[in-house]
């Protein structure tokens, strides 16, 4: 028989340790790694007992374990999402359709996809006010869901609004019951959960309507949508996705790409705001028309400022060695992406936000993992990535953002994302718009 040997962890009452969890977060798991060092036992109020790394050579062993021994955690979004999300699938299901949606996230797909980024953010910065301060996120929500309409839905005309005002109210429900458990009454309209299962039901009727003239209209070949791609892809076995599945797959593709990518792009500017001589040198470096700074930028807010708190898989071997520990079939494994981003053996001073740690050198996929790593590390992180710095590109192109010296904005739970407290504050003014300024010319040649 296997000998068992789990992390140690605090030895106080599991509800008690549940409490913590809910209302001290970030700093609950810096302390019991204090204590404790870089895994540890804890019970948590979503997965009950789970072990906890931020060691990254264990981590690593895990993101690289087959589905055979470490897979899909539970409970995850697929509750809210659909059995046939990929956040639902496991196994060979889920590899099955990972290779279905693996084509549109790359090379001549991902690049077609920038004009309606470029697009739907200049049609929202254009609202922005002058002088005044104002909360970014709403306007990052808007832009990351036009974005995802367009690009991942194919929608315009009637579906288009009506999905632009029914998502983000389910969006925001959902985001709420993924932690917490599904009840096993009904209650209709009169509950979350009934109320959330009407908007799917909404949904799900204007998914079908757009498959329905998708396919009534035909050239599917000439669509650059993701809609179009999996309404023409098919198994190996050659048959088609069910028009269930693409529904469940694009909520997730809403999901993955909308709210966390707009929530980066408000700490962005919350870390800016913050640190006024990278912003200036992300200025300069805008009007000689370079890149590798923004480009680090980004990769350092999601360092400095992860909108999820951890990645989680469940072992489905019994006895597995997982570096240190040997755990038993059944455990739940949470990497606390937190933890991990700020071990000052990995990031020299985490605590200091310094994109030029970045702007030579990629990070380490096993040390950085706001995707999260493995065979489930995020399908759309490169469509995400592409949408901050074409977002963050025109910002800095575009406006001069006012510097602050107001104390760093706490971070704020919504469910599953963690977002600046207040939003994404800026103040903000026009650049000149003198065709002679360094700036007009950048831009000119951006277009």
């Amino acid at each position: 028989m296997t000998t068992l040997r789990l992390p140690p962890g605090p030895s106080v009452p599991w509800p008690l340790q549940a409490a913590y969890a809910l209302t001290r977060p970030r700093r609950g798991v810096q302390r019991i790694r204090a204590k404790y060092g870089t895994a540890f036992t804890v019970q948590t109020p979503v997965f009950g007992k789970a072990v906890v790394l931020s060691d990254p050579a264990e981590i690593k062993q895990l993101f690289q374990a087959g589905a055979d021994v470490v897979d899909n955690v539970e409970p995850n979004l697929g509750r809210v999402l659909g059995p046939g999300s990929m956040f639902a699938l496991a196994g060979a299901e889920h590899h099955k359709q990972r290779k279905l949606l693996v084509p549109p996230f790359h090379g001549r797909r991902l690049a077609a996809y920038e004009k309606i980024m470029a697009a739907a953010t200049a049609r929202e910065f254009a609202t922005w006010p002058e002088g005044r301060e104002f909360a970014t996120l709403p306007s990052m929500m808007r832009i990351t869901l036009d974005i995802i309409l367009r690009a991942v839905f194919g929608a315009e005309g009637a579906e288009f609004d009506r999905l632009r005002d029914l998502l983000p109210r389910w969006v925001k429900l959902g985001s709420q019951l993924a932690v917490l458990p599904v009840p096993q009454l009904d209650w209709g309209r009169w509950s979350p959960w009934g109320r959330f299962r009407i908007m799917r039901r909404e949904y799900d009727a204007i998914v079908e309507r757009l498959i329905t003239k998708a396919e009534r209209e035909g050239h599917l070949d000439d669509r650059e949508d993701i809609l179009a791609l999996m309404l023409q892809a098919r198994y190996d076995d050659g048959t088609p996705m069910r028009h269930r599945d693409v529904a469940d797959q694009l909520l997730t593709l809403l999901t993955a790409g909308h709210e966390t990518t707009a929530t980066t792009l408000a700490w962005t500017i919350e870390r800016l705001r913050r640190h006024p001589a990278v912003l200036q040198a992300l200025s300069d470096e805008e009007d000689a028309g370079g890149k590798a700074l923004r480009e680090a930028t980004i990769v350092e807010v999601q360092r400095t400022r992860p909108v999820i708190d951890v990645v989680g898989r469940t072992i489905k071997a019994e006895g597995y060695r997982l570096g240190r520990w040997t755990l038993p079939e059944g455990m739940v494994v949470l990497v606390s992406i937190a933890l991990l981003h700020e071990d000052p053996q990995l990031f020299p001073d985490p605590q200091t936000f310094d994109p030029h740690r970045f702007a030579t050198a990629k990070p380490n996929l096993y040390h950085w993992v706001p995707f999260g790593g493995g065979s489930r590390r995020c399908l759309g992180a490169a469509f995400a990535n592409m949408e901050m710095n074409v977002v963050l590109r025109t910002l800095v192109r575009d406006f001069d953002l006012a510097a602050t010296t107001a104390p760093g904005e706490a971070p704020h739970s919504r469910g599953i994302a963690n977002a600046p407290g207040k939003g994404g504050l800026a103040v903000v003014r026009r650049r000149s718009t003198d065709p002679a300024s360094p700036a007009s010319a950048a831009a000119a040649g951006a277009g």
